[in-house]
């Protein structure tokens, strides 16, 4: 994993608790030298502060996710929402706020990185399951592709997962907490996870994103898949 931090105390002591849980850790100071460190490592994970020299954590993580899928967790003293919006709309999975606990720290490395691995294939695979489709969209789990009349969506991965889900609870209503759950199987995190996700959605299946009929917000709830007639 690639730590970037440039406070040699905070680093310190999170690349031991690091080292112990099992991790091999690469730490960088700078964030200029973290772009150049992550072409060259691949790491696993990428831990990234948001206050650095040089390139700040934003554009770190702007230029990390120009070319690679590496999972992002971004650490900062910054603590108002619109920071931790930007870090996930730039792709970050994960943002916790200092002052942290290097444990937490960890469980939440530990959790990012389950939910990027993909699981195991099955030896005896069960027959592919048909294509969802619902109006003008065609969604192939299996196959892992989204297309809405006959274009191809270019989805996130974790677009796709929410997509996917919601078609297949279509008219029921959940909250950001079980989309988080039940979706990406996060036991903690941010909410404005999904936020962010259902707004880049809308943008790719809705034909009008600032009215949507299809990914609806229910009010004082969450959000609600509503398919075509």
């Amino acid at each position: 994993m690639l730590l970037v931090e440039d406070d040699v105390t905070v680093a310190d002591v999170v690349s031991q608790y690091l080292l112990r849980s099992g991790f091999l850790v690469t730490h960088v100071a700078d964030g200029a030298e973290a772009v150049d460190v992550a072409g060259v490592v691949e790491p696993d994970i990428l831990v990234l502060d948001l206050m650095l020299p040089s390139l700040d954590g934003l554009e770190v993580c702007r230029a990390v996710r120009a070319t690679q899928d590496v999972p992002i967790i971004m650490l900062t003293a910054l603590g108002a929402e619109s920071d931790r919006v930007l870090g996930l709309e730039l792709g970050a999975d994960d943002y916790i706020t200092k002052p942290f606990s290097p444990r937490e720290l960890v469980l939440r490395v530990q959790s990012v990185l389950r939910r990027a691995r993909p699981l195991v294939a099955d030896p005896t695979p069960e027959p592919a399951d048909a294509p969802v489709r619902d109006g003008d969209l065609v969604v192939d789990a299996r196959a892992r592709t989204a297309e809405r009349a006959g274009v191809d969506l270019r989805l996130t991965a974790r677009e796709f997962d929410l997509l996917a889900f919601l078609l297949t609870h279509p008219g029921q209503a959940f909250t950001r907490t079980e989309l988080l759950d039940q979706v990406w199987g996060w036991s903690f995190g941010d909410s404005s996870t999904v936020t962010v996700h259902v707004r880049r959605l809308r943008e790719k299946v809705e034909p009008d994103p600032a009215n949507p009929s299809r990914l609806v917000t229910v009010w004082g709830v969450g959000y609600r898949w509503d398919s075509a007639p």
